[in-house]
């Protein structure tokens, strides 16, 4: 989970993907992983060469019972492995994760929306779908900032 966390911070402190502010400390970082794994939901974890490169996971989107099979998921690379296949190749991952686990549609919310096109076009890639966007949602860094959602029917990972 250091690593982890290291990774995380990276996008707290210096990019617009995430609208958290603060980075959470170890403790935290390891409570949201318990309450991922408490959700029966996935978290995965990417290594290469005994490095973590990335990390991905799913949680529900709502808490009402009728949301029970939405998830709505994040994925983060180590910055300098950005571009080197690890988010598809997590995001592949934890697709069939969440299906194995009986989420029937992923949820998508991509921080900084059209600003963020590398995460948009892997989605894209891989059968999400463009489904709105939350203008000026978030306030980071001095600025306004949008969401971009997207979706993914699971049905057809069998």
């Amino acid at each position: 989970m250091p690593s982890v966390q290291a990774i995380y911070a990276h996008y707290v402190e210096r990019s617009p993907f995430t609208f958290e502010e603060q980075v959470p400390d170890l403790v935290e970082m390891r409570r949201r992983r318990a309450e991922v794994g408490a959700a029966g939901l996935p978290y995965l974890v990417a290594e290469r060469d005994g490095m973590v490169v990335g990390y991905a996971y799913a949680t529900r989107y709502r808490q009402r019972s009728a949301y029970r099979f939405t998830a709505e998921h994040s994925v983060y690379v180590a910055p300098e492995r950005r571009a080197g296949g690890a988010g598809r190749a997590l995001l592949v991952a934890l697709l069939r994760a969440c299906r194995e686990r009986g989420v029937a549609q992923l949820i998508a919310v991509v921080g900084g929306g059209m600003r963020n096109p590398a995460s948009l076009a892997v989605h894209r890639a891989l059968g999400f779908e463009m489904v709105g966007t939350l203008s000026r949602v978030g306030y980071k860094f001095g600025e306004w900032l949008d969401t971009t959602l997207m979706q993914r029917s699971l049905d057809d990972l069998g």
